[in-house]
């Protein structure tokens, strides 16, 4: 992953900003708890209509000042996390034109179109949440725990039992979740292979009367990737009703302790609607969390994917200093006594070869099967 997020490193500025607009706006949400209460205590309790108009006033601006940060934070994420995707994309269809025949075979072509597709995808798709949830959540999350904590102390007490279990849970399906996807990243390579076959071979099947083979083979293929993506999709579905669960049963808690500690005189009315939003706050930053440590398991596998193909070094290389002269007028190819293994062959496919094909002229090689013309 450390490789791929260098591609960020022309972005510097633009998650600098991002960074700084979400600390802004995430300040300006956390503030506004904090005027509710002000309104309900002092304004409401005491009857005072301006201080309301005026507190207002100031949660009105604040929440329009925050909508628009979040606005130019979301730009500035899609367009870095496209760009950053761009420029993946375009190092890989470069550095896969370098390869000869070994490395496509090792890899195989289906999966270099995957890695350039699909994976490209999943690591920006995270690189946007990335952007703009998990640099949001935990400051929520932090400095919603500090400001309930200063409004009760002793009801913060209640987060020392919803926010182990939440996270307990959101750990057991993340631990089953992170193999399946990378499960899932290489039946999308074998569902683009046999694809590829079958349209590239169509004219040979048909010869052949294999078609139905064919349909069995991506049949196969397809159900094998419907299956893992139903019990990713499974165990996903499982962890925002959890989540919700977990919320309003700490609400229910919430208005409970707040109501007998208001009916003793330990804590105003004000004070509790703050907490009630400071703990939904909380909670939602662990769920925006939650989202975000699921999908980057995926990202990891599909970024590795890519790692490898981006290490890799081709074997047949250009010598250094090696400029084509695309000017130059056409001239003959010659080879002297060239040889040539295929990878783990025990006998070269071709030996001791010498000829010259000649500008102008049509150079046919004939022989019989298997003695080394395609190669």
């Amino acid at each position: 992953m450390k490789s791929i997020l260098s591609f960020l490193k022309p972005y510097r500025l633009s998650v600098v900003s991002i960074v700084i607009l979400t600390f802004l706006s995430s300040m300006l949400q956390l503030y506004l708890p904090t005027l509710t209460a002000d309104i309900v205590d002092v304004g409401i309790v005491q009857g005072d209509i301006a201080y309301i108009w005026k507190v207002g006033g100031w949660m009105v601006a604040c929440s329009l000042l925050a909508i628009l940060l979040t606005i130019w934070k979301s730009y500035l994420s899609s367009k870095t996390a496209l760009g950053f995707g761009r420029d993946m994309r375009r190092q890989l269809f470069v550095h896969v034109e370098q390869f000869s025949l070994e490395e496509f075979q090792k890899i195989g072509t289906s999966s270099f179109i995957t890695r350039s597709t699909n994976d490209v995808k999943q690591v920006q798709d995270v690189t946007i949440m990335i952007l703009q949830m998990m640099t949001r959540a935990p400051l929520m999350l932090v400095g919603g725990i500090i400001l309930a904590v200063s409004r009760d102390a002793v009801l913060s007490l209640i987060f020392l039992a919803a926010l182990p279990l939440l996270g307990g849970f959101i750990y057991l399906v993340s631990r089953k979740a992170i193999p399946l996807f990378g499960q899932l990243q290489k039946k999308t390579d074998r569902l683009n292979l046999i694809m590829r076959e079958s349209l590239s071979g169509i004219r040979v099947i048909r010869a052949f009367n294999r078609v139905d083979d064919e349909k069995e083979r991506f049949q196969e293929a397809n159900t094998s990737y419907k299956d893992t993506g139903l019990r990713v999709n499974r165990l996903m579905a499982y962890l925002f009703p959890f989540m919700l669960i977990i919320m309003n049963f700490t609400n229910i808690g919430i208005v409970w302790l707040g109501a007998n500690r208001i009916d003793a005189g330990e804590m105003e009315v004000g004070n509790l609607i703050a907490f009630i939003q400071y703990a939904m706050m909380i909670l939602m930053a662990l769920i925006m969390l939650s989202m975000s440590f699921i999908m980057v398991p995926r990202a990891q596998a599909s970024a590795k994917r890519m790692n490898e193909v981006l290490n890799m070094e081709p074997k047949i290389q250009d010598n250094e200093g090696t400029v084509p002269n695309l000017r130059a007028p056409a001239q003959s190819i010659r080879f002297e006594d060239v040889s040539f293994y295929y990878s783990n062959a025990e006998k070269p496919a071709v030996q001791n070869i010498s000829f010259e094909a000649k500008t102008g002229e049509t150079t046919a090689i004939i022989g019989s099967t298997g003695s080394g013309k395609t190669t």
